[in-house]
């Protein structure tokens, strides 16, 4: 039985970007790869909704975080943090890590940021240099307005630096890096690119761009000019992962193919579907459904029920692999991934054999339950 592999990421290849991925091996210095380097770069910046610079870095999405930290900011900067999940918190630690001051703007998990509440503690931080905000958080199924967020702080602070935590939205649902005026965009192969772990790319404005000059944490393999520099020649400045670009071409080809509405509207559709087959097994979705997250629906598990009993029953029994919690929600919900190479038929298949499962484990599993 094939594998429907429904966690929030690494999400499943299409046979395309598979059949990519087996190229023959190119020198990564010739000209080939300059073709490639730049063909894939343009095609980003089609998805990243910017003229600006694309860079990459051979990691995954986590990368991106301490590449964003470690070009922009300097030992005792202060910035302002809008956690609303795991990754939120991790991408303030980040910055902790390298010494820089993080204020944070407390949300309850379950629900987005408030732009009023970030650019309030926003005013009372003027020395603030950089706010860190995550577009979608995986381990909570929302998602932030990140138009609305990035407006309330420009009204405030019309030079301060946006950095976006895009890993498990971008390409899936809208997001303009130009016109929402964002500095720094990060994003991983593994979500909605339809690729394996090991890329990472980022969107850096003209504005991040004068911050990085100045900048003065250490930074050698992360450094955005050694990237810049070496991409005028077609190279990166370290061993690419090539064939994860040969994948990413192919995966790009298909996405322009699909169209980026088309491709947002896709998304919708699988999300409202899983939460309606939620819904309709009286199953309680964790995240405010007017910020409920497009690409990643997080259920709590039903009383008496825990989630490492439903995710072992449904990969062992369904061969179907979905996620349970983390931190703080560890044992409490399960997540289902709905992003990337998706389509309904699979978001029902999942949603049947979670109704079979649950019945198995005890759940009164409602008799009208399939809709």
């Amino acid at each position: 039985m094939q594998q429907n592999l429904r966690i929030p990421g690494p999400t499943p290849i299409p046979p395309q970007v598979a059949e990519a991925l087996t190229r023959p091996m190119i020198n990564h210095r010739g000209p080939e790869f300059a073709e490639l380097l730049g063909r894939v770069t343009d095609q980003l910046q089609h998805f990243f909704q910017t003229s600006q610079s694309i860079l990459t870095f051979p990691s995954s999405g986590s990368g991106g975080w301490e590449a964003t930290v470690v070009n922009l900011f300097s030992p005792g900067d202060t910035v302002l943090s809008a956690p609303i999940g795991v990754f939120g918190e991790r991408f303030a630690s980040v910055a902790e890590t390298f010494g820089l001051q993080v204020t944070r703007v407390p949300t309850e998990w379950g629900q987005a940021a408030d732009p009023e509440r970030v650019a309030e503690a926003l005013r009372a931080l003027p020395e603030a240099k950089g706010v860190f905000l995550t577009q979608n958080e995986t381990s909570t199924g929302v998602m932030n307005d990140i138009h609305a967020l990035a407006k309330a702080i420009r009204a405030v602070r019309p030079d301060i630096l946006i950095c976006l935590d895009a890993v498990s939205s971008l390409s899936c649902v809208d997001l303009q890096m130009d016109a929402w005026d964002i500095d720094v965009v990060l994003t991983g192969s593994q979500k909605g690119w339809m690729v394996p772990p090991g890329l990472a790319m980022i969107g850096v404005s003209e504005r991040a761009w004068a911050a990085h000059k100045n900048a003065t944490l250490p930074r050698f393999y992360w450094d955005f000019t050694k990237v810049a520099k070496t991409a005028e020649k077609g190279q990166t400045p370290y061993t690419p992962p090539v064939n994860i670009f040969f994948g990413l071409d192919a995966s790009l080809q298909m996405m322009r193919a699909e169209g980026r509405e088309a491709i947002f509207a896709r998304h919708q559709r699988c999300a409202d579907l899983t939460r309606q087959r939620a819904r309709a097994l009286r199953l309680e979705l964790f995240a405010n459904p007017a910020v409920a997250s497009n690409t990643v629906t997080a259920i709590r598990t039903p009383a008496g029920i825990g989630a490492k009993a439903i995710t072992s029953a449904m990969r062992e029994h369904e061969a179907t692999v979905i996620a349970g919690g983390q931190g703080r929600l560890e044992g409490q919900i399960i997540r289902i991934g709905h992003l990337g190479y998706v389509h309904e038929p699979e978001m029902i298949a999942c949603m049947d054999a979670l109704e079979r499962q649950l019945k198995a484990l005890g759940y009164a599993v409602p008799a009208a339950a399939n809709v």
